[in-house]
């Protein structure tokens, strides 16, 4: 049951990755690849439907985490709060940022809100990469389970290291690549005309990129935690996810080539998974690794609840999740195709 839950979890961070990643991507590229102001509300017209119910998966993950590992959830909404609070505040700059600019016609009134949508969906991707960094690297965990991370302190990772260090800079800037290129797939994939080809170009340009910081990411997670393949190691079956990453960023590379919008698109989704299971699978039974003592490591054995709360969550977890698959099947069925402003 620990195992089932600690893969539900992870199912959960992984759509909402997946999902809203789009949308941030789209967010990051909106004053990039637009460059009149009916492109830029065709860019935002492509993530309109669904932006908003794409964010309610962070909030499903958040609930089913402090449902399954309660001990996880107080411990790192305590020792994270301050990076908490600055994503609250990203998130609901960048919903002002969407929901506000054709309130007035404005120029100004437009650029501002079209500035905030932007800078806040490229803090997000910095910001969520950053927080994978630190569950991999580790935080310095306490005796009662708590710990403490400044935003920054010299910048190396150690036993006392601040949320943003090399690493996990490093992290954060292959969220920003991988979800901006995912995002521009999928501006890709909904648009027609000039704003189809700029998008298609930039997804081009990055690509490289992401191959490049995807294998410096690798080297320097093996390089602060050589423990990283000891699960690979024994289940040998696992290094199928670094392969299946591989081949991901192949298809992105063939089908962008060829125009294939939507395989692109679906390519970019599937790397986003792979590289989300593939650190799930390092880390576990780990759910917070502690830099100072591994005897204080939060794992699924010793933050869950009791099996009985699991076994009968498990049943209500699988009703909801039916009837919200349904429902995002429903929405993105009736928005599907292209767009224009």
């Amino acid at each position: 049951m620990l195992f089932i839950w600690f893969w539900l979890v992870a199912v959960m961070i992984t759509a909402y990755v997946v999902l809203d990643g789009f949308d941030l991507g789209a967010g990051v590229l909106h004053l990039i690849i637009a460059r009149t102001d009916q492109e830029r509300r065709t860019v935002i017209r492509t993530i309109g439907p669904v932006w908003d119910g794409n964010e309610v998966w962070l909030l499903a993950g958040g609930g089913t985490l402090y449902f399954a590992f309660p001990l996880l959830y107080a411990s790192g909404f305590s020792g994270f709060y301050l990076p908490l609070m600055i994503v609250l505040w990203l998130l609901i700059l960048r919903g002002l940022g969407i929901e506000l600019r054709t309130h007035l016609q404005g120029t100004v009134w437009r650029g501002f809100f079209d500035g905030c949508f932007a800078f806040s969906s490229l803090l997000l991707a910095v910001f969520y990469g950053a927080a994978l960094g630190n569950v991999v690297r580790g935080v310095p965990l306490q005796q009662d389970g708590y710990f403490f991370l400044p935003l920054w302190t010299n910048w190396r990772p150690g036993p006392q290291p601040g949320i943003l260090d090399w690493y996990t800079v490093i992290t954060g800037v292959v969220a920003l690549v991988a979800l901006t290129l995912h995002g521009a797939h999928y501006v890709a994939l909904k648009t027609a005309g000039d704003l189809n080809l700029r998008a298609r170009r930039v997804a081009a340009v990055l690509w490289p990129t992401l191959v490049l910081i995807t294998l410096i990411s690798l080297g320097a997670t093996l390089a602060i935690r050589p423990d990283a393949l000891t699960n690979y190691r024994n289940h040998p079956a696992l290094f199928v996810i670094p392969a299946a990453v591989a081949l991901s960023l192949m298809a992105m590379f063939l089908h962008g080539r060829h125009g294939n919008d939507k395989s692109a698109f679906l390519a970019s989704g599937a790397y986003l998974i792979f590289m989300l299971v593939g650190a799930a699978a390092a880390v576990y039974p780990n759910l917070l690794v502690s830099t100072t003592d591994p005897s204080r490591n939060i794992t699924i054995y010793n933050a869950a609840v009791g099996h009985y709360a699991l076994s009968y969550g498990l049943i209500w977890w699988s009703f909801g999740m039916a009837l919200a698959i349904g429902y995002f099947v429903l929405i993105y069925r009736m928005f599907r195709g292209k767009v224009s402003a």
